[in-house]
């Protein structure tokens, strides 16, 4: 403890702030330290460090110990090192210890700190949970995706489904002559405008529909029946007697079916290969379809970005999911009708039907457009059932999507159809707008009030013969037209482009063929024998050739989706 302690002495200046001049004297304050000045400053200057020793312990070396900051011009002012009376710096270099001997602590490398090293910290921002919730649930999705797409990969020099090569829907024979080839850009550029058709002939009988499937949920579900008993008719332009008629009457100079103009009218939305038979007979037109032809199944998963598997025989492949959808939509659009008896019969019976046979629910009408002053079209068109809104018929036409595997969709339906509906029919509108444009188009052609979709899924991802309905949603044809971006005047155009094309050609048998790597259309000129059953061609494969009826039933048990498409067949030839 010390025991005293002299202030010294303190001089009053009478004159203003700070000691008087001339005060401060070596004889007065000898107990002060010399040369010590006085360092006026301002507020608006920024406080430092009271003083800085580091010259005293280290002269001549300029560094100030904030860090290995150079001394700023304003440090001069506490340089003591001209006074005596402070120690020398050399004395304190054997007794100086650092107090913390600590390394100092090492920057946090990593993307955030990258990030915002040069950028001040901000205020920690609200997050949206579900805004979150979706970006991982996107991301995972990613990273899904990419999986699945080098697990369906048998190796790595395949190519994606973008620069896949598939192959055309006939055999291009030798002997054939191209005549021309149109671009799908040419299509996109068309417009027609016709008028409101009539109805010509109405033949056939539709069963109601019930409404009770408009109330299905994923959570209660209806399993799909099989209706083995009930037969389906494909029947192609020619042969249709009714359209034979009324091309004996001259009631129009170009026949189709509403299935064919379908095609033609969505071709710039295809990527599978098809091809529709064109017969010029005097001054008539004829659109057919051949035996077996790829019409008579419908495409799954046509215009997505994943690949499909390139094996045939697996149940995920393209053309086995289309004779897998055929199947549901048969047995689909029989279910969801009341099954009592009660129908609705028009002016004919079912011109394809025999006598005591029972068919399904569908009625044909027979439709004529006007093209030009001296131009019809007659179409046949379908409906599939029939209800009663305020005391008035209203047609309907019933569809079905099917999903096979929520891996290859990137949406379950289980999950998604009762909250977020609209971004399943996104998806489906994306990885099948060709088969959806098409429905459109056919109702359209048909004048249906309403078109029924129904979302079918398998029990199990590996078992595509069981089935399972989920919802059923309907639409106005028209007003899903718009939401698809359909447009009728363009559909009419690429119709009357064609018949205008082949109405310049010479008598004879043509085949429009979609090319099946490029975005465009062929004719070729063919043989008047071409598809008869003497005409020689690449053999089907054995599980699309049509069988004997007495093994049907046999076939039915082990295989029934192999079933329809044989009673598809065995129809059509009827």
């Amino acid at each position: 403890m010390v025991d005293g302690f002299e202030v010294g002495a303190v001089h009053f200046n009478s004159e203003g702030w700070g000691p008087p001049d001339a005060t401060v004297t070596p004889t007065t304050t000898s107990t002060l330290p010399l040369n010590v000045p006085y360092a006026p400053f301002s507020r608006f200057e920024k406080l430092g460090q009271i003083a800085d020793f580091t010259p005293i312990l280290n002269p001549g070396s300029g560094q100030g110990g904030g860090g290995g900051r150079k001394s700023a011009a304003s440090d001069s002012v506490f340089d003591f090192t001209a006074d005596d009376s402070f120690p020398s710096g050399a004395d304190n270099d054997s007794t100086f210890r650092l107090v913390d001997g600590k390394p100092p602590p090492r920057p946090k490398f990593g993307p955030k700190w990258r990030f915002n090293q040069h950028h001040r910290p901000q205020l920690p921002q609200r997050r949206d949970e579900e805004v979150e919730a979706k970006k991982r649930e996107a991301e995972k999705e990613r990273a899904r995706r990419d999986r699945l797409y080098y697990l369906n990969r048998s190796n790595q020099n395949q190519q994606r489904r973008e620069a896949a090569v598939f192959k055309s829907s006939v055999e291009i024979q030798t002997e054939w002559n191209m005549l021309d080839k149109i671009p799908f850009s040419i299509f996109t550029k068309l417009s027609f405008s016709v008028s409101e058709p009539e109805d010509m002939i109405l033949c056939g009988g539709l069963e109601f529909y019930d409404k009770s499937f408009d109330r299905i949920t994923p959570k209660a579900e209806r399993r799909l029946e099989r209706f083995k008993n009930r037969n389906f008719f494909k029947v192609t332009t020619t042969d249709d007697p009714v359209i034979r008629r009324l091309a004996n009457e001259d009631k129009a100079t170009v026949f189709a079916t509403d299935n064919i103009l379908a095609t033609l009218m969505c071709a710039t939305r295809s990527v599978y290969s098809w091809d529709i038979v064109v017969q010029r007979v005097g001054n008539k037109l004829f659109f057919d379809k051949r035996d077996g032809s790829q019409l008579d199944l419908l495409s799954v998963h046509e215009t997505s970005q994943e690949p499909l598997p390139e094996a045939k025989d697996d149940i995920n492949s393209a053309y086995s999911l289309s004779v897998e959808a055929a199947y549901i939509n048969q047995n689909f659009s029989q279910q969801v009708l009341f099954r009592d008896g009660n129908k609705v019969s028009f002016d004919e019976p079912n011109p394809f039907a025999n006598e005591g046979e029972e068919v399904a629910s569908v009625a044909y009408r027979y439709r004529r457009w006007k093209l030009d002053d001296d131009m019809y079209l007659v179409a046949r068109c379908e409906v599939q059932s029939v209800v009663e809104v305020n005391k008035e018929r209203s047609f309907l036409t019933l569809n079905a999507l099917n999903e096979f595997d929520p891996k290859y969709s990137g949406v379950d339906w289980r999950q998604k159809l009762e909250t977020q509906r609209g971004a399943v029919l996104a998806t489906e509108l994306k990885n099948n707008a060709n088969k959806l444009a098409k429905w459109t188009a056919q109702a359209l052609l048909a004048n249906a009030d309403m078109m029924k979709l129904g979302y079918v899924s398998r029990v199990h991802p590996r078992d595509h013969f069981n089935h399972v309905i989920l919802a059923v949603v309907g639409y106005k044809p028209r007003d899903f037209a718009s939401q698809i971006n359909l447009n009728t005047s363009n559909m009419w155009g690429i119709v009357k482009s064609i018949v205008d094309l082949c109405m310049k050609l010479n008598e004879g048998k043509y085949v429009l063929v979609k090319d099946p790597s490029k975005p465009q259309v062929r004719i070729y000129e063919v043989p008047a024998d071409a598809f008869e059953n003497d005409y020689v061609e690449e053999p089907l494969p054995e599980e699309e050739q049509a069988q004997p009826p007495e093994e049907n039933a046999e076939n039915t048990e082990a295989n029934g989706v192999t079933n329809d498409v044989e009673d598809k067949e065995i129809g059509a030839q009827a």
